[in-house]
């Protein structure tokens, strides 16, 4: 398998483990993350290691149980890739939230420079939905 789409696979892997020191020694020392909202046409810029670290630390905060799953992981071309899963967790409230997701992923070298993130607007989920 493509060395970019293990990386992905164990950047994933940190993700489900909430191991944030893994997932930004994957990541460029400039990286620069999208997040999924915010008041940008982009969501909300997160840039440079600390910023980028306290935004990903944030997802665990507000979902202590979240969880990516189903993962697929594709390459777009020699520096570009595209990942899709669906997002699980519990909010601080107790509301179950689960939606699919798409990251795309650009790469320096062979780090992860980009991660913008897009995940499906879904109201909290109650049992049999």
């Amino acid at each position: 398998m493509n060395q970019k789409l293990e990386l992905l696979k164990a950047y994933t892997q940190a993700w489900n483990d909430h191991d944030v020191d893994a997932i930004m020694s994957m990541m460029t020392n400039d990286c620069v993350f999208y997040a999924i909202a915010g008041n940008e046409v982009v969501g909300t810029t997160h840039q440079g290691h600390e910023k980028v670290r306290v935004a990903f630390e944030s997802a665990w905060k507000n979902f202590p149980d979240a969880a990516w799953l189903d993962g697929d992981f594709y390459m777009l071309d020699a520096n570009h890739a595209v990942s899709t899963s669906r997002f699980k967790g519990t909010d601080l409230n107790g509301g179950k939230h689960e939606a699919l997701m798409v990251d795309l992923f650009t790469f320096e070298g062979d780090k992860i420079a980009i991660k913008n993130a897009f995940r499906k607007n879904r109201p909290p989920v109650t049992s049999g939905e």
